[in-house]
């Protein structure tokens, strides 16, 4: 492959995983087997692009892909491969690929494996965007999407409470963690000078003599420890076990708790060194290996002990990079790789058993060696590595690890503490692995189970087996199969070339081989008096429960925010929009206060049309406010108000906005009315005249500020300013003559793309409320009259019909034109919505549906994902996402003619428009009539 078609591949395996989710909901409904199929070639498609840019990045080479997105902000769609993101992305993708396998034959037939591959893969997406992110704006953006994943993952069995708090539980702990992880990012980028990575990690001594290092520090680091469930963070990884097997052995050993993990990896050059880190990150890492050790060896079920010990593994990883030192991060790293490749091992071969037993309680397991002897073998292998036996994977990097606990030199007199600690934590760890092995595999005859086990079928223990096989492949190859990839992460990691270090299995009798040697002999001694052990820690070391203290305290904190919810919110609207308005009025109101000098035009200035404007909206808000409790009357007089501002953009030469304007007000005047079906034709409240006089009060004082704030801004610099800059940037920067146009869809597209967004999920809303309403009142009633039989005037029917294709060609013609004369999408959307609804009104929802055909959620989704294509195809092209391109064609007949890019923008924008519109009148209508009496018969509505 050519070099410069690397950052091809790379983009396939960042972008594969995400556009084959929804497809993996879709397979589903043909056949169950097909997603795991599908997902399984996914994986391989893009472990396969990585091995092919392997050889280049482990030589040294970095391969990147940057796309300005908003680099006014500093964000770009930047990725970046190097030795260290090649590592991490190759774990996800590779154990990634043999979760699929697994999942297809542990999940149960009568669960959703569509939902649960779909989700799979969007994590495999969301961490592949973490490890590959060249931006660390783009990588928070990732990192919270792993939140949301994993919360969508350990809730997967929505029918247990206990999923479902667990769930909670991650994703408000994580997502805490990345909201202090915002807040770090934004400060190493404004120390730095930028978000990129290779600028931030080349700002090392800018940063740590920078004032604000500590708190980026400290921000930092919470991010991290909160994802890989370091103490006090930890205790939602043990929770999560409720999630089904296959999302343990994935998020919970291999994946998401080592994206804090990699993030400490990340910026290990740029962090690293200081006492702050060393004292924050080693004493973090150090209370979690020897704590979660501890723990996991009193957990009687296996993915407890399976949690608290991935939980101690990753307190040693953490305390590894913590050290600061070249040496350590080599260890840790290598530890990163064998915890990754035992335990997903271990979490699978767990499920296999509570699979294949029934349980996975130790005080009712054991025995299984007659039952299961290749599951038996394979997890004991997995079990070894674990305990850091010699020969396999596991004991290279503890040995590592010990070493470095010996040349540590940061405590002076007490350093001996480090490897005593190690060591303790390291028996720990040889004590639960062989009470794993003897307990459950050992230990009985089995006969006592709740159902009698046997070997899984071929293909669900063969992903336990290859990774079993990696454990003592890599335990006594170690040069031949790791020792390049992990020389490429550890030289990203320092930024230098890899200090000398070795990989043999045997280097003497050291004082770190003295080190596991009583780590082992101590583990088996433990073991051996655990029962006294069990018997102690029941009798003076209660159950601990972190849960427990984070749910009281979560409690606490919601009765707090009741009570004082409660002492504002008396159910009030009207005291609801008197506090927001005496608060814009305070804060409006200050610059005024602060000197503002008022220049007012004479009435010659004004002009006839003006003065005649100015009536129009003052009489019409005057009638609304005295006629407020006749509420027919009301919006009658409101629409005053509405045409009022259509004659002043008229006037003030934007005959664009007044357009947009008078579609609107005819749309939301049908809104209303629809509206007002629901509510008594007029308030029987009457306020006492105090009450109304500081209503009134209250609203000239606000109407007074907001008139004078926009006078002053519309004369800013003798009336110039944004409007001269838009009147000269439209045509050279976008091509459009339609200034407002050019705002909407070249300078501000992002805000129309967010404001569309807000309408589609407004619509979706919308529905969900107005159906679960609508079902009730045709449940509620008995008669079974379809609203669609509705009779309908027939003159009204007949009349209306042609006014549609009127009606859509008027909209095409304001469409086409939007570009350079007043016009538009949205104009155009707010027409043909309109002349949908009265359709709607003339002829029912049934004659209207059956010609028309109109799904509104494709229409809304198909006109997002346009829009959203348009900016996508802007950054393809090399330039900021959302910007204007135009080609000149030569079409037959036509001649040469100019296209742009805007005008996919501008169709999307239309779709979501017509779509939303329709869709909330459309079932506020039919609500209506179905409300006096025109209801769905009882088996459509059911």
């Amino acid at each position: 492959m050519e070099p410069g078609h690397h950052w091809l591949m790379l983009l396939a395996a960042a972008v594969l995983p995400f556009a084959a989710a929804p497809l993996a909901l879709y397979l589903a409904r043909w056949r169950r087997g097909l997603v795991a199929w599908f997902a399984g070639g996914v994986g391989v498609v893009v472990f396969t692009a990585l091995l092919t840019l392997a050889p280049a990045v482990v030589g040294g080479a970095s391969v990147a892909l940057d796309w300005p997105w908003m680099p006014s902000l500093g964000l770009e769609f930047s990725l970046r491969l190097n030795g260290l993101s090649l590592l991490f992305a190759l774990l996800v993708v590779g154990i990634g690929l043999l979760i699929f396998v697994y999942t297809h034959y542990y999940l149960p037939a009568d669960k959703p494996a569509a939902r649960l591959y779909a989700l799979l893969l969007l994590f495999m997406g969301s961490m592949l965007g973490i490890v590959l992110s060249g931006n660390l704006l783009l990588l928070l953006m990732f990192w919270e999407l792993t939140s949301v994943s994993s919360f969508l993952l350990i809730g997967f069995e929505t029918a247990r409470p206990e999923a479902r708090q667990a769930a909670r539980t991650a994703l408000i702990i994580t997502a805490g963690g990345g909201l202090a992880l915002l807040a770090g990012i934004l400060m190493l980028g404004q120390m730095a000078g930028g978000y990129s990575v290779e600028q931030v990690l080349g700002a090392r001594e800018v940063i740590q003599a920078h004032p604000l290092y500590v708190p980026a520090l400290v921000l930092t680091l919470l991010g991290a420890f909160t994802k890989s469930g370091q103490v006090p963070f930890h205790f939602w990884l043990p929770e999560a076990m409720v999630a089904p097997t296959p999302v343990s052995a994935y998020l919970h050993s291999a994946a998401m708790v080592k994206a804090g993990v990699y993030l400490l990896a990340l910026l290990f050059p740029v962090l690293s060194g200081t006492a702050w880190w060393f004292y924050l990150v080693v004493g973090t890492g150090l209370t979690t290996l020897l704590f979660a050790a501890y723990i996991a060896l009193f957990k009687h079920d296996l993915k407890g002990l399976l949690a608290y010990s991935t939980v101690s593994h990753l307190g040693l990883v953490t305390l590894l990079l913590g050290f600061g030192t070249p040496l350590g991060a080599v260890a840790g790293i290598f530890h990163v790789i064998n915890h990754a490749i035992f335990k997903a091992s271990l979490f699978m071969a767990a499920g296999i058993i509570d699979h294949e037993a029934g349980t996975r309680d130790m005080r009712i397991l054991n025995g299984l060696w007659r039952f299961m002897p290749y599951t038996a073998t394979l997890a004991m292998i997995s079990a070894a590595a674990m305990a850091g036996v010699p020969l396999f994977n596991g004991f290279l990097s503890k040995e590592m690890f010990f070493a470095e606990t010996v040349h540590q030199q940061w405590l002076g007199a007490l350093n001996w503490l480090l490897p005593l600690a190690a060591t303790a934590a390291g028996a720990f760890a040889v004590a639960y692995s062989v009470r794993f092995i003897h307990d459950v595999f050992f230990n009985g005859s089995g006969e006592h189970l709740p159902k009698r086990p046997h070997e899984p079928p071929l293909w669900m223990k063969a992903p336990v087996g290859v990774l079993s096989t990696l454990c003592l492949v890599v335990g006594i190859f170690p040069e031949a199969t790791v020792a390049p990839l992990l020389k490429g992460a550890v030289q990203a990691v320092l930024q230098a070339p890899p200090p000398e270090y070795s990989l043999r299995v045997w280097h003497g009798f050291t004082l770190p081989m003295t080190m596991s040697v009583l780590a082992m002999a101590g583990g088996v001694l433990i073991y051996a008096v655990r029962h006294r052990l069990f018997a102690l820690h029941d009798l003076y070391l209660p159950e601990y429960s972190a849960t427990g203290l984070f749910r009281r305290g979560t409690a606490l904190l919601l009765a707090g925010a009741g009570a004082f919810t409660r002492t504002l919110d008396n159910g009030a609207l009207h005291r609801y929009v008197a506090a927001l308005l005496v608060t814009a009025l305070v804060l409006g109101g200050s610059p005024i206060l602060d000197g503002l000098v008022l220049t007012f035009p004479s009435l010659e200035e004004v002009g006839a049309g003006a003065g005649v404007t100015a009536l129009l909206v003052a009489s019409g808000a005057l009638a609304t406010a005295a006629m407020h409790r006749h509420r027919l009357v009301a919006v009658v007089a409101l629409s005053l108000v509405g045409l009022g501002v259509v004659l002043a953009f008229a006037g003030l030469s934007a005959p664009d906005l007044a357009l947009t304007q008078m579609a609107v007000e005819i749309v939301t005047t049908v809104l209303f009315l629809l509206v007002l079906y629901f509510l008594p034709q007029r308030t029987a409240v009457r306020a006492s005249l105090r009450r109304r006089g500081l209503d009134a009060g209250l609203s000239l004082g606000v109407g007074a500020v907001a008139a004078v704030l926009a006078w002053e801004m519309l004369n800013q610099n003798g009336g110039s300013g944004l409007s001269d800059y838009f009147r000269a940037q439209s045509l050279p920067a976008s091509g459009a003559e339609n200034v407002v146009n050019a705002i909407l869809v070249d300078f501000r597209g992002f805000d129309t793309l967010g404001e569309i967004t807000v309408l589609a999920v407004a619509a979706t809303a919308t529905y969900a409320a107005l159906y679960g309403l609508r079902l009730n009142l045709a449940r509620a009633d008995e008669r079974g009259r379809s609203w669609s039989a509705d009779p309908h005037p027939l003159v009204l029917a007949m009349t209306t019909r042609p006014l549609l294709p009127l009606a859509m060609m008027v909209a095409v013609y304001l469409f086409l034109r939007g570009h350079h004369l007043p016009g538009g999408g949205f104009v155009a959307g707010v027409i043909t919505s309109a002349a949908l609804i009265l359709q709607y009104l003339a002829s029912g929802v049934g004659w209207t549906r059956q010609r028309l055909r109109l799904e509104y959620f494709d229409v809304i989704g198909g006109g997002l994902l346009l829009a959203v294509l348009t900016g996508v195809g802007a950054m393809l092209g090399g330039l900021p996402f959302l910007t204007s391109g135009a080609a000149q064609l030569q079409v037959p007949g036509l001649g040469s003619v100019k296209l742009y890019s805007a005008m996919a923008f501008e169709l999307g924008v239309f779709c979501v428009v017509v779509g939303t519109v329709v869709c909330i009148l459309s079932w506020l209508g039919r609500l209506s009539l179905e409300q006096a009496g025109a209801v769905l018969p009882r088996q459509e509505a059911e």
